[in-house]
């Protein structure tokens, strides 16, 4: 009898270690957190308010909360065009960042030119000067800098800034943050990479920084993404919000940094009102696209 109460007590004593240890692993920052309630009032348009199909170059049917069509022109994910609309409509803003070959910093999500701009090759071979040559979704639309895309905004509308990293977190971050700090509208940084994330945590603390993630497991079966997909190594970046994909908010991690962590929670991507009236609950701020959210 002695010996099974004694099994039982190393037995509970190691799931209280292990549990105690995953807490910690998932831990995002709880001290010294900046103000979130600015990001708070805003639904955000997900690579600007955009209409095209990327894959057919179709038009899509984007309609106002007054259900009319609202958006007559044919606007390129990530464009300047589709960023001046979202910001003239008042919505918030997500939106991707990568380095070109020069370090140039220029808004645009994959890694290869592809899909959106038809050629072949990744855009970190390219100069900027050479990427001006392209045009997105065969519009007149090109691959705008960070810089135009700040100038455009100036301060009117709150932005989630995605940076893309390729090896290369304290390059990117250091050139992108050297131009956000001229910048005197409101503003956060997110990032897949935990370096990316880390490296606002060392150098800019005053930023509110997010780390994304979803559940790669579902698809990817290895040790680093089954962390990314759990959070385990929050503690080494310490991010202020966890943007995870809206399809798994059921997620434990994720749920445990808002509940027990009181972490800001973002949505991505919610890609109609059904889905955002289903996950409005479960989240703080939302990233849409598809269609325009009802309310703001």
């Amino acid at each position: 009898m002695m010996g099974l109460l004694f099994t039982f007590i190393r037995i509970l004593l190691s799931f209280i270690t292990v549990s105690g240890l995953y807490l910690i692993s998932i831990k995002p920052r709880i001290h010294g957190r900046p103000d979130y309630r600015p990001f708070f009032g805003h639904m955000y348009a997900h690579r600007g308010l955009h209409n095209m199909d990327p894959g057919l170059q179709k038009f899509k049917n984007i309609s106002n909360s007054a259900g009319q069509a609202d958006v007559p022109e044919k606007l390129p994910e990530n464009s300047y065009a589709a960023i001046k609309r979202a910001a003239d409509l008042g919505y918030g803003i997500e939106f991707d960042v990568h380095l070109t070959k020069d370090d140039i910093p220029v808004v645009f999500h994959d890694d290869t030119l592809n899909r959106i701009c038809g050629v072949k090759g990744r855009l970190k071979d390219y100069t900027y000067e050479e990427l001006l040559q392209f045009r997105l979704l065969g519009t007149q639309e090109h691959i705008p800098t960070l810089s135009e895309i700040l100038d455009l905004v100036d301060g009117r509308v709150p932005l989630i800034i995605e940076y893309k990293v390729e090896k290369n977190a304290d390059r990117l971050c250091r050139i992108c943050d050297s131009i956000l700090s001229d910048y005197k509208g409101l503003y956060c940084i997110e990032s897949f990479h935990p370096l990316a994330v880390r490296w606002y945590k060392i150098h800019r603390p005053n930023i509110v920084r997010g780390q994304l993630s979803e559940d790669f497991t579902r698809k990817k079966l290895n040790i680093p993404y089954f962390l990314l997909s759990h959070l385990i190594g929050n503690c080494y970046a310490s991010p202020d919000f966890i943007a995870y994909n809206c399809k798994h908010k059921n997620e434990l991690s994720r749920t445990i940094c808002r509940k027990l962590y009181r972490s800001l929670s973002v949505a991505w991507t919610v890609r109609s009102q059904e889905e955002l009236d289903n996950v409005s609950r479960s989240f703080d701020l939302f990233i849409f696209e598809d269609f325009v959210p009802s309310r703001q």
